[in-house]
């Protein structure tokens, strides 16, 4: 930059320049948190002109923990100097010139480094989906750098997330300062922290699912019909008092009638499992739970034997063992959604689809465990032995 150019101009320059790279590593990152199959051919490396892309030596998490640390660090900086008299464009251009020159690819660059043949493909997506997301509310930030030479106005300061004419400057560094936590918390967990807190949460999913079944089942049509009988004492008792005030409602039931009718709807959605029980329902949720409560266990010995040994960084030799990960991790992203939708199964009633859902469930727990059961270095351990009573228990029902 020329020392006699206009500093508003220069600054222009260099908002301009940093959000069309903002917006390539972001398409980048994009597209490698969406892929269904890793990408051999990844755009990333042109885009990140970086010596560390290629260093297999090199642990891809701490980067990135790094660099979001840098990125949250320089938008403070900006956050404050845009806000902040006298507005000064040249201290602005210098802390943006210090993010694209350094952190911003670097944090692109960490993501290319957690390669699938290392990382997994299930972490590297994940550490992408949330460096993509820092590098969308960067460039909401920067594009609030005032292109005038003045600081913002209280307005564009101080609005709300939510607020019609778009959030202030505080609230989108708020918002960038949140998902830099989330890359730095995530990476800091390293590979196999990264990996069981993600079985983790897949677990407590099931288990939200295996209450509410528990809870459904516990009720019985009888519940129903004294809810109901209830209603019509209290109804009696209020005639009376109906009749008199039916008048003075009748505008305002018109108007809500509509809405009424969708929530008696929702209320009544639920069946529940009849006293006769003729399609047996009950036999087929008491297996179920049994071996739902099974599944849990699965996944609760999967993190302790499997994923909490495996160190910290993954090793820089090629191993099948992150391969085997993400088919297993594969598998157990599925179960949940199969058990919630299982789950709606029974409260339909619908014997057929219970049938067919609970086949599917119980077969993805029996391949889980199947994939699960060999140890990664050797043939058999504790766990081994146990995946194998797992596998008889699983098919009793």
């Amino acid at each position: 930059m020329s020392g006699t150019g206009d500093p508003a101009d220069a600054l222009n320059t260099v908002i301009g320049n940093a959000l069309v790279l903002v917006s390539q590593l972001d398409a980048v990152v994009s597209k490698i948190a969406t892929q269904k199959q890793p990408d051999t051919s990844s755009g990333a490396q042109s885009l990140v002109d970086q010596p560390v892309a290629g260093d297999s030596s090199l642990d891809g998490l701490s980067l990135a923990h790094d660099s979001a640390t840098l990125i949250k660090a320089h938008a403070t900086k900006i956050s404050l100097l845009i806000i902040n008299e006298p507005f000064t464009p040249t201290a602005v251009a210098k802390v943006i010139r210090e993010l694209v020159a350094g952190p911003i690819p670097s944090l692109a660059a960490a993501v290319e480094v957690c390669t699938p043949t290392r990382y997994t493909l299930s972490i590297q997506q994940d550490l992408a989906w949330r460096a993509g997301r820092v590098l969308r509310e960067l460039k909401e930030l920067l594009s609030r750098v005032p292109r005038d030479g003045k600081v913002l106005s209280a307005a564009k300061k101080n609005a709300s997330v939510g607020a019609a004419g778009g959030r202030g400057s505080i609230a989108t560094t708020g918002v960038l300062w949140s998902a830099c936590d989330d890359v730095m918390t995530f990476a800091k967990r390293g590979f196999a922290g990264s990996l069981a807190h993600k079985v983790e949460q897949l677990k407590d999913t099931l288990e939200d699912v295996m209450e509410e079944l528990k809870e459904w089942g516990e009720e019985t049509e009888d519940d129903d019909d004294e809810d109901e009988n209830d209603d019509n004492e209290e109804g009696e008792d209020d005639g009376s008092v109906a009749q008199v005030t039916s008048g003075l409602e009748a505008s305002t039931l018109s108007e809500t009638r509509d809405t009424q009718d969708i929530l008696d709807d929702l209320m009544n959605s639920q069946r529940h499992i009849p006293r006769d029980d003729p399609e047996k329902i009950r036999e087929r949720l008491d297996s179920c739970l049994k071996r739902l409560r099974l599944t849990t266990l699965l996944y609760q010995a999967t993190v302790k034997r499997r994923l909490k040994p495996l160190p910290r960084v993954p090793p820089a030799s090629q191993s099948d063992i992150p391969a085997r990960l993400d088919e297993v991790i594969s598998v157990l992203k599925r179960m949940p959604e199969r058990f919630g939708s299982l789950a709606m199964a029974f409260y339909e009633l619908d014997r057929s689809e219970i049938d067919r859902l609970m086949d599917e469930c119980f077969f993805d727990a029996f391949a889980a465990s199947e994939l699960l059961a060999k140890p990664w270095e050797g043939q058999k351990d504790e766990f081994t032995d146990w995946a194998l009573r797992f596998q008889v228990e699983i098919k009793k029902g």
